[in-house]
């Protein structure tokens, strides 16, 4: 039973009352059923997600005490010989993030407003159910394409971006010609580019749904006050969806980032595995944390696996505070407060 004050207006020529009048709500046992089963979902899964955390952290506890703060400075993964670490690995898995989520973004963006604003009612419900459906491809599907036939395409467009972007040290390949026609393209082929490629097609359908959601809460008065104004239909977006649908436009990219940051078997199926620290997104070569962790995991010694978990706790400690960040973006957007300015 709970109690809710509420304030009564009197009738023309009475005397207000003292006090505010007393409104009782009561709940009968269905409210009390639903309260109670959504409370235990919501404990149950903060139980869980605290039991991953504590399994990952006592899994790896041995390979903590042995290597110290050098697990997070060691780019070299021989756990036997005593010497490993997280740099290489970390560094790989931010930039393979980095590019998915570059990629992404805009496509996102720009279908999330297409969708919302533009597209007829027959077409939209198409795209929804398009992009929507990219969600339901498994991962090894998109890893088997990229490896096929995107990684064969896609050598030309890196060798034009080295070519004409070497002055950015993240497009230079060392070693590599661009003006030679006749180079070798193993220089090019699966590299961190191309992985963040297969992981944006893969990430694009979150941020998408998240956007699409909050463009699609515009105020409706706004937008046609915009119009009223004499605005186009780019001006309104410009000056009314795209600030309104900020807090959401970030909070669906990081929640992609968090998504990207754990990807495995595309990355497996792509990249070509090194341990050291490489920030040339077009050469050959890269790594991530969840595709060394499958990599090594069945041939890894007790001490490996160890260090293995640590590397694993690593990841799911920074996903769960890119993911917590989102959420926090994501609610605002849904409370109107970034409309708020």
């Amino acid at each position: 039973m709970t109690a809710v004050t509420a304030t009564t207006i009197p009738p023309v020529g009475e005397q207000a009352p003292s006090r505010p009048r007393v409104i009782v709500e009561r709940r009968d046992r269905g409210d009390h059923l639903f309260h109670g089963v959504i409370t235990l979902g919501s404990l149950v899964v903060l139980a869980i997600m605290a039991a991953v955390g504590l399994f990952l952290f006592l899994q790896a506890a041995q390979a903590l005490r042995s290597t110290g703060v050098s697990f997070l400075t060691t780019s070299a993964w021989q756990p036997d010989r005593g010497e490993f670490g997280i740099a290489a690995v970390m560094t790989g898995t931010i930039a393979i993030a980095i590019v998915a989520v570059g990629i992404a973004l805009p496509v996102s963006m720009g279908t999330a407003l297409f969708v919302t604003e533009i597209a007829p009612v027959r077409l939209r419900s198409t795209c929804v159910a398009l992009v929507d459906l990219m969600a339901a491809v498994p991962s090894v599907v998109y890893g088997l394409w990229g490896l096929f036939l995107l990684q064969g395409h896609t050598v030309g467009l890196a060798r034009w971006l080295s070519t004409w972007l070497s002055w950015v040290p993240i497009f230079r390949v060392p070693g590599a010609d661009p003006n030679n026609p006749l180079a070798s393209s193993s220089s090019y082929t699966a590299s961190t580019f191309i992985a963040g490629i297969v992981v944006a097609m893969m990430v694009m359908p979150i941020q998408c749904a998240v956007m699409r959601e909050v463009f699609s809460q515009v105020p409706s008065g706004e937008s046609e006050g915009a119009y009223a104004l004499g605005a186009t239909r780019w001006g309104m977006i410009r000056i009314v969806s795209i600030p309104f649908g900020r807090a959401g436009i970030i909070g669906g990219t990081m929640l992609g980032l968090g998504r990207a940051l754990g990807e495995t078997i595309a990355v497996l199926l792509i990249i070509s595995p090194r341990f050291d620290i490489n920030l040339h997104v077009l050469e050959a070569g890269g790594n991530s944390v969840s595709s060394l962790i499958a990599l090594r995991y069945n041939e890894a010694s007790g001490f490996g696996l160890s260090a293995l978990m640590a590397a694993g706790l690593a990841l799911f400690a920074m996903t769960l505070v890119v993911n917590f960040t989102a959420s926090i973006f994501i609610a605002r957007s849904r409370s109107g407060a970034s409309s708020e300015a």
